[in-house]
């Protein structure tokens, strides 16, 4: 029969099974009854943390196609399970309200930002590339055949990892850029 004294954890503590206080003894009712988010989830999907380039794996909790938890993945060689405090919020960077979704564009000389269609935006980035391409293009230096823009640069950062840099390394040099660099050379 359950007294009163059963619902107490200091109780239980000294007359149970665990007189540390650390499993049985401190969980209540209330704790009894909590289903955890990742029990609950439709499906695992595995990942990497998008903060840094250190590549800590994570572990997304997936129910009803919403993110519902975000963990360390304990398989992964680089984090074995752990996350930076940044990567442990991370699930905020998706599910925040908050996030902005639209592509925001504030025109030259204007002083409120507007959202842009996507493919509009694609597009301007595109003109103007090309356009920057094209005024800073050098096809001779001196007698020396260059083809090169020095209208382009690029200075990658320490979020990136090795593969956005080797691309990014390949879509600059492949546009005539010569002015590549990444921010852990410097």
């Amino acid at each position: 029969m359950k007294t009163w004294l059963d619902s107490w954890p200091v109780f239980r503590q000294l007359t149970g099974s665990d007189p540390l206080g650390r499993g049985q003894a401190a969980r209540s009712r209330k704790t009894e009854q909590v289903t955890s988010r990742t029990a609950t989830a439709d499906r695992v999907v595995k990942s990497i943390c998008p903060y840094c380039a250190v590549g800590c794996g994570q572990r997304v909790f997936v129910k009803d196609e919403q993110i519902v938890q975000i963990e360390g993945d304990p398989d992964s060689p680089i984090s074995r399970g752990r996350l930076c405090p940044k990567g442990s919020a991370s699930k905020s960077l998706v599910t925040s309200p908050s996030r902005v979704t639209t592509v925001k564009y504030r025109r030259p000389h204007g002083t409120e930002w507007e959202d842009l269609a996507l493919d509009e935006a694609m597009e301007m980035i595109a003109d103007r590339v090309m356009a920057a391409r094209e005024k800073g293009w050098q096809e001779f230096d001196g007698d020396q055949r260059v083809n090169r823009t020095m209208g382009i640069a690029s200075l990658g950062g320490a979020t990136l990892d090795n593969e956005e840099n080797y691309l990014m390394k390949k879509l600059y040099s492949a546009m005539g850029a010569i002015q590549i660099e990444n921010q852990a050379r410097i």
